[in-house]
């Protein structure tokens, strides 16, 4: 089979050539947008995975500090509970609680005497100690114990300058 070929028939398939290789032009600058696109997809996807997998940790730490605050508020509850039901029970005519005091510097309240005595070693007094009539202003003295009772005319506790710590020998 012979096959002639014209000018014509040359430019037709010179066209048809330029067409061709200008569609896979576009199709490959196509294609490497979409590779661009899909690498660009995959980073973010990596990246939300690491934020997801870093917002679920911070998350059972959040969990967790809030179990261990929400213990602490039970506790300081149950606290303030006791501290109220003791100041109750210091308002009845005749009770006192008894303030132990560093230079004047409120240290800790206790409901009796005995109870006070026998803390005081937590804050630094030898057991030993004998607590004698107070003989210095609260600030002046190291450890002071002073006694409050409740006054019902005046709605309000009255402190006492009371026993201060006294070292066996008479050392201060």
């Amino acid at each position: 089979m012979i096959r002639i070929v014209t000018t014509k028939r040359l430019a037709l398939l010179e066209a048809d050539r330029r067409v061709a290789v200008e569609r896979a032009r576009q199709a490959t600058e196509h294609a490497a947008r979409q590779a661009h696109e899909l690498s660009a997809l995959a980073d973010r996807a990596e990246r939300a995975e690491a934020t997801a997998e870093e917002v679920g940790a911070l998350l059972v730490h959040a969990v967790q500090q809030a179990g261990a605050a929400e213990q602490g508020l039970l506790l300081d509850q149950i606290e303030l509970r006791r501290l109220r039901e003791d100041l109750a029970a210091a308002r009845e005519p005749g009770r006192a609680v008894f303030l132990l005091m560093h230079y004047g510097t409120p240290r800790m309240v206790y409901r009796s005497r005995e109870d006070a005595v026998a803390d005081t070693a937590t804050h630094g007094i030898a057991a030993d100690r004998v607590w004698g009539p107070g003989s210095q202003f609260w600030f002046d003295a190291e450890w002071v114990l002073a006694a409050f009772t409740y006054d019902t005319s005046s709605g309000g506790f009255r402190g006492s300058l009371t026993p201060t710590a006294v070292g066996l020998g008479g050392a201060a």
